[in-house]
């Protein structure tokens, strides 16, 4: 059964960063990441998510200035906040800002952050990011204490990992989400909002937005491209958010 809580309308957010994949995949512009993301405005995205990575093999930091002006919804900024990242992300003041712990050769994303032992870095680079007037969302596993000392470093947000939730639920989908549950209650306890990204696809998003109906926003990319090779961009993105109402 639904947590017990004031629902809210969960936002969608494209990650475009498989269109840069394609696109780079045989140089040139096509697809244009730019007319694609307009598109998924268009179609009722309610913002765009891009994470780029010091490689840029998929997105890059020239994607990023070309997507800041032309955006009308919220624009979400992912990565590792080294001093590039972080040059970047005060150049263009996105919106959000969501703080990820990938190694720089990683193929995706595969952990939050430990938010004890980075406390310090943490709280650092969450205030020089909010003092440009951009909000901080801190990725965490679904661990309360993790979600605890995001709060205490300052976050406005935190992004549940979600990786493990979408592994387990085709086989038990209650045992599965038990432990975001939990951290989704610390994180409302503690004043966070809470996003949440990672694997997340049309088979388990509505049960995962059910349960847990305060989530803010997901975030999402790889599934919601690939289903579009056979439902077409608009229609995806119509299913995606029909399963958050």
């Amino acid at each position: 059964m639904p947590i017990n809580a004031i629902c809210i309308m969960t936002k969608l957010s494209v990650n475009i960063n498989k269109i840069a994949t394609i696109r780079n995949a045989r140089g040139g512009n096509v697809p244009n990441v730019c007319n694609v993301a307009l598109d998924c405005e268009k179609f009722g995205a309610d913002g765009i998510t891009v994470h780029p990575r010091p490689d840029q093999r998929h997105i890059r930091y020239a994607d990023v200035y070309d997507l800041k002006p032309i955006l009308t919804t919220e624009f979400n900024i992912e990565g590792n906040p080294n001093a590039e990242f972080t040059k970047l992300v005060l150049a263009i003041k996105p919106h959000q800002v969501t703080l990820v712990p990938d190694a720089h050769d990683a193929i995706t994303s595969d952990a939050g952050w430990d938010t004890v032992r980075n406390l310090d870095f943490l709280t650092r680079i969450t205030e020089e990011f909010q003092q440009a007037g951009i909000r901080v969302s801190i990725f965490v596993d679904a661990d309360p204490k993790m979600v605890e000392y995001a709060a205490k470093a300052g976050a406005d947000r935190v992004e549940l990992y979600t990786e493990p939730f979408a592994s387990l639920y085709p086989t038990n989908p209650e045992i599965a989400i038990e432990p975001f549950i939990e951290a989704a209650k610390m994180a409302k306890s503690c004043g966070l909002g809470l996003n949440a990204g990672h694997d997340l696809n049309l088979d388990n998003l509505h049960y995962l937005i059910r349960t847990i109906p305060w989530i803010n926003e997901v975030s999402i990319g790889h599934a919601l491209i690939a289903e579009a090779l056979y439902f077409g961009l608009e229609k995806t993105i119509a299913f995606y958010k029909k399963q958050l109402q």
